[in-house]
Order: structure tokens, then C-alpha cells, then sequence
């Protein structure tokens, strides 16, 4: 006998007489909870990158303390290197999403033994997993600066770690005036682009596939500032090389989904003439094309040049602490 009850996104029925909840409101839920093992899993490899990162400075070799010997003391700046540790995992999950998404929007994912639903699900459940991340790594940051202002009141201490952990433009030592800024642009952008995922049926389909395009500038912005701020891949050392040989897949996968989308409007033809609406597109998308092709030959080079922009390991430490810690 037919129910007159009918199954939800979820899978759940919905009996009859009871509103039906919104689509995107099903879905946001559903992806939350499909999240859970994939957060489980970022959790788990940001503790070991933790307890890998505490090892390395015990053992006195981290390159965080050849930058900053005056955090050489893992007990006491244990915030810090869970900063790291989140960063690190944040950036991993970024490039996992980046991947599943170009595999998506281009044809290659029909060669592959998994299904478009699974794929999908992935995109989804890891682009959440990777704003929880980055914003972990920015509250640990905040949290060390609060605790390393000991000369300041707790409320202009809390002050400072908020305003230097997430106010554009506020910090103001060293590398950190340009890579923090960047770091916080990556933020701020991927919030609402992973997020209007959910509401794509109110802002209408092409506006979101539009605005999802620039989830890309995200995970470059969350690179570039890892590139600038990264003290583990400071130096121009096999950590740097293999940062940048990690972004040659994804920059070859763009190439081969702007040079083979799947929509059909994306493909290039022939120019057509005219000084209709065709013809910038088709400019646009041809620029597009040449503009990621430059991108795979650049990475090339800087992985078998070596000229990756890190720095050469210096003889002498460089200063201490900014400035002297008082104990409370």
C-alpha cells in the first residue's frame, strides 16, 4: 500500500499535513551530518601534524624556531603550533575540495570508478570541513596572541588577538602585514561561496555557477598565504618544492576543464564577428585557456628550477622575542 507520506533530501518522510522544510535547508543539514567523518578525519591528521610539529621542536629542529628562537618551547607556545597544525590540515582539505570540484566541472570524471553523487557529496562535505578548519587556524592564532600579551589588560589583550586574527589590514610586524591580510581575504571569501551552495534555488542557478567560479581565488589566496607566512616552508627546501608541485595537478586540471567543459556553452568554436555579445565571451574563455596553460609552465619551472621564493636558511639567529614576556 502506497504511503501518502514523501521521502525528504534526506531520506526521512514527511508525514502528511506537516509543512515540507525547504530544500536548501534539508540539504545544509544532510551535508553537516555527512560531514561529521570527514571532520573526523581532519581532526585526526591536524593532531598528528600537531604532535609532529611539537617533535620537531623539542628536537630542535623545527624552522619555526630557527625563524623565532624565542618559541623554542613547545609547552608554552603549544597554541601556536595548533595554529599550524590547523592551517596545514585546512590547506590539505582545500586542495582535496579543489580537486573534486574541477573533477566535476569537467569531463574527467567519467573515467573515474567513482559516481557524480559521491563526488558531489565529497565537494560538499570537505569545502565544510575546510572553513571550520581555517577558521580553527585563525581562533588558535588570536588565542596565542592573547596569551603572549602578557604586559597589555585582558580586554586590550583580547582586543589585539581579534583585531590582528581577523581584521584586515590591522597587523602590523614583519611578513605578516601581507600574508595575514591574505590569509583573511581566503577566509572571508570562502564562508559565503562554499555556503550559497545552499540557497542556489533563491539566487537562481546561473548567478551561483557564476560566484562559484571564485572559489578558485580562495584556495590561491590560502597558498600564496601559506607561501608568504608558512615558517615550515620558509626556507627554499624540499617542504617549499613540494608545496608548489602539489598545485600542478590542480592547475592542470583547470587548464583541462576550461580547454573541455562539460556545459556546452563553455565550449570554444570559432570566433564568431560581429560586435555582439559572443565575441568578448569567446575572447574571455580563449584568455582563460592561455592564462591557465602559463600557470602549468610556470609551476614547471619553479619545481625544476628550484626558485620557489623560499629563503636561503640564515648563519646567524635572527632577533628575539619583540618583546620581553612578563609572567603573571
Amino acid at each position: 500500500m502506497l504511503s501518502d507520506a514523501s521521502p525528504d533530501e534526506d531520506g526521512a518522510e514527511v508525514p502528511p499535513g506537516r509543512p515540507r522544510p525547504s530544500g536548501d535547508r534539508v540539504a545544509l543539514r544532510g551535508d553537516l551530518r555527512s560531514a561529521l567523518p570527514d571532520a573526523t578525519a581532519a581532526v585526526v591528521v591536524t593532531a598528528l601534524v600537531f604532535v609532529f610539529l611539537w617533535a620537531r621542536m623539542e628536537s630542535g629542529a623545527s624552522d619555526t624556531v630557527a625563524i623565532m628562537p624565542f618559541m623554542d618551547d613547545a609547552g608554552t607556545y603549544w597554541m601556536y603550533l595548533l595554529s599550524q597544525a590547523f592551517g596545514w590540515s585546512g590547506l590539505l582539505w582545500a586542495w582535496c575540495t579543489v580537486m573534486f570540484g574541477l573533477l566535476l566541472s569537467g569531463t574527467g570524471h567519467t573515467r573515474l570508478p567513482l559516481s557524480r553523487q559521491v563526488l558531489e557529496r565529497w565537494h560538499r562535505t570537505t569545502s565544510l570541513t575546510t572553513m571550520a578548519l581555517m577558521f580553527a587556524h585563525a581562533l588558535m592564532f588570536a588565542a596565542e596572541l592573547v596569551r603572549y600579551e602578557t604586559k597589555l589588560g585582558w580586554a586590550e589583550r583580547l582586543w589585539v588577538g581579534f583585531a590582528d586574527s581577523f581584521v584586515p589590514g590591522w597587523y602590523d610586524s614583519g611578513t605578516g602585514r601581507i600574508a595575514i591580510p591574505i590569509g583573511q581575504g581566503a577566509l572571508y571569501l570562502a564562508v559565503p561561496l562554499g555556503l550559497l551552495f545552499y540557497v542556489r534555488h533563491r539566487i537562481g542557478a546561473k548567478t551561483w555557477r557564476r560566484l562559484h567560479r571564485f572559489v578558485i581565488v580562495v584556495y590561491v589566496l590560502s597558498v600564496w598565504h601559506t607561501l608568504l607566512y608558512g615558517t615550515n616552508v620558509w626556507y627554499g627546501e624540499w617542504p617549499r618544492t613540494v608545496l608548489w608541485l602539489l598545485q600542478i595537478p590542480v592547475a592542470a586540471l583547470l587548464l583541462l576543464r576550461l580547454v573541455r567543459p562539460a556545459r556546452r556553452a563553455e565550449r570554444l568554436g570559432p570566433p564568431k564577428g560581429g560586435a555582439g555579445a559572443a565575441r568578448p565571451a569567446w575572447w574571455e574563455r580563449a584568455g582563460g585557456r592561455a592564462v591557465a596553460g602559463a600557470v602549468v609552465v610556470g609551476l614547471v619551472v619553479v619545481v625544476v628550477s628550484g626558485r620557489d621564493g623560499g629563503r636561503d636558511r640564515p648563519t646567524d639567529p635572527p632577533a628575539t622575542a619583540p618583546h620581553t614576556q612578563e609572567t603573571e
